[in-house]
């Protein structure tokens, strides 16, 4: 939904603030770089920019966190691709439970997701040690690495809830298992991996670039 990364914008803002080290630029700047210049891959990039979070967070106060967080999202609430927010005001109106599943930082996710109407988000839960600061330890790995049994939870948890004309919206070969167990998967601008498998599959896929939406 996000035309960004969260975590991205997070960590950049969590550099310019101070409580990363500037020096903490040097771990994922030649990866964006290479993204940039359309060399190497963005999920290098991203992985780069999480595992500068995860070294750099251990020690941090939680509310620091919190508090750039939210203005992270007060900033860049609004930078959302037109097809999925438009896609949630359909189904909000027809009474579907919205569920977010991300890797961004489960703090972060609330305030964004809230926003739009999610009933339910899931994100990294960092371990808080002694006076409320990072250990490092992220404690919920084993859940969020996998999307399809995340959902499998929620329907278990809510016996109101049905799979019944369920859907999904996913962009990297990642999002397969999840795009399985839905009745209307959609790949929206998916990577080569995933579009390739959606071909297969004859899934929907979907691209939006710049105000043009392609339903392929």
């Amino acid at each position: 939904m996000f035309r960004s990364s969260l975590l991205i914008e997070l960590v950049n803002a969590l550099i310019a603030e101070g409580v990363f080290p500037k020096e903490a630029l040097e771990y994922f700047c030649e990866a964006r770089e290479r993204w940039s210049n359309r060399e190497g891959e963005y999920k290098a990039y991203v992985d780069a920019v999480v595992q500068t979070f995860e070294k750099h967070i251990r020690g941090v106060h939680y509310g620091e966190l919190a508090d750039i967080g939210r203005q992270v999202v007060a900033r860049k609430r609004l930078y959302v691709y037109r097809y999925t927010r438009d896609l949630i005001i359909n189904l909000k109106s027809e009474d579907y439970y919205l569920v977010a599943i991300s890797h961004s930082p489960k703090t972060v996710l609330d305030d964004f997701c809230f926003q739009y109407g999610f009933d339910k988000v899931y994100g990294r839960l960092y371990e808080i040690g002694p006076q409320d600061r990072f250990t490092g330890v992220i404690t919920n790995e084993h859940l969020i690495s996998n999307k399809a049994n995340i959902v499998k939870r929620v329907l278990n948890n809510n016996l109101d809830l049905t799979s019944e004309g369920s859907l999904a919206v996913g962009d990297t070969e990642n999002d397969i298992p999840l795009l399985e167990m839905v009745n209307f998967p959609i790949c929206f601008n998916p990577n080569q991996v995933l579009y390739d498998y959606a071909k297969r599959m004859k899934w929907e896929v979907v691209v939006e670039r710049k105000d043009v939406i392609y339903h392929i």
